[in-house]
This record gives C-alpha cells, structure tokens and sequence, in this order.
C-alpha cells in the first residue's frame, strides 16, 4: 500500500488487530504490515533502572516533557542512515498526535532535543513506535518517565514491538503472537487517558515509584 493513501483510521484499526506499518526505506512510498510472531513488550512493572540510570535521574540534567515537540522527536528518531519512516509514514503520525492518540516525550539539554519516544495510544495500550538519544541514557531516561505516566494513567500494555538489547536491559521481554494479541484485547477495552498536561515527577518522585514496582 502507498503509506500517502494510508488514513489515521485505517491505522488505528490496524493496531487493534496488532499489526503495524513500516516502510523500507525513507524513499519508498509503499508500506507494508508487521505482525511479529514474537512480539516485544516492555511490562509496565518490571522497568528495570540501573545504577547509572539512577545516577542520571538523580543529576537532573535534563528536562522532561510531554507532547510538545511531537513533530521534533519524529524528525530526530528518523534522522539516521536507515529507517522506515518515509514521508508518508511522517504526516500519519503527527496526524495521529494532532487527533490526540499519537504522543511524545522530550529530553532536552537546554534548548536542543537530546532524547526522545514517540507512539500512539489506543484504550489502555500504548504502542512504543520509536526512540532516539543524543547524550547517554536519554532514551532510557524518557522510557522511564513514560513508563511512570503510563502506570500512573490506567495503562496496561506498553507495546515494543521487536526487543532489541537495549530494551531487554530495562525488562523488555518477547511473548508469543497468541499471548499478545490476547493481553491486546484486555489492554483496548481498558478505560486510560495519556494526560500529556500531567505534572512531571522529581527526579525522587520517579525513583520511589519505580522502586516499589520493580
């Protein structure tokens, strides 16, 4: 299918059936469906924070923020040599966040975009899209804080799609397409809502939640 002629509501039934789009390259218009066989997903009680991470949430360093540069975080995560964010792919999911299910989180360094996640959320699920990082730990430290938003919203599913090492470091895990589709139907009736105006946590805040879960 060529991804201009994709619409956001042909998109958000295709996550509720868990399958999802992805193109080839930057510069091919066609986009094809996933539906992984093993599926990733990251549970929101099982974030594992490391010694170091802990060590950069405790330095605040960095600025944390929600949905206000959706646009910026999707340029940087497809600013690398390969990626399947074509053009199409793009003006899809800033419509989705102008509808209100696509969502970002922001890590700045003063003025510039250091680090950052984008997905959508559909009901109870939340569907982990892409991340990017400039400085060490950003990305870790914005799933952080997106996992607490999501525990702390009435989110049940944090969809990761593939499990790379780098999330499997923070508790990702694979589970069978069966097993995925079935946590799927659970998460979509579930009644949430990704407040993106909710206040931020401390950095102290963030830890003590964390660590009564983990």
């Amino acid at each position: 299918m060529d991804s201009m002629h994709l619409t956001p509501e042909i998109l958000l039934r295709a996550y509720a059936m868990g399958v999802f789009p992805m193109a080839e390259s930057r510069d091919d218009p066609e986009i094809f469906w996933v539906d992984p066989r093993r599926r990733g997903i990251l549970p929101l009680d099982g974030f594992h924070i490391s010694r170091s991470l802990a060590k950069t949430i405790r330095r605040a360093e960095f600025q944390v923020s929600f949905d206000r540069d959706f646009a910026g975080v999707l340029s940087c995560c497809a600013d690398r040599e390969e990626t399947w964010i074509n053009d199409g792919i793009f003006e899809l999911y800033c419509e989705l966040h102008r509808l209100g299910f696509g969502h970002s989180i922001e890590i700045r360094d003063g003025d510039a975009l250091v680090g950052g996640v984008y997905g959508v959320s559909l009901g109870g699920a939340f569907f982990g899209e892409s991340m990017f990082s400039r400085r060490t730990d950003a990305s870790k430290l914005a799933l952080a804080y997106l996992v607490d938003r999501l525990k702390g919203q009435g989110f049940e599913l944090f969809d990761t799609q593939f499990v790379t090492p780098h999330l499997r470091s923070l508790g990702a895990q694979e589970i069978s397409r069966r097993d995925y589709r079935r946590l799927l139907a659970r998460a979509l009736v579930r009644r949430a809502r990704f407040d993106a105006d909710a206040p931020v946590p401390s950095p102290q805040e963030l830890l003590q939640r964390m660590s009564q879960t983990s």
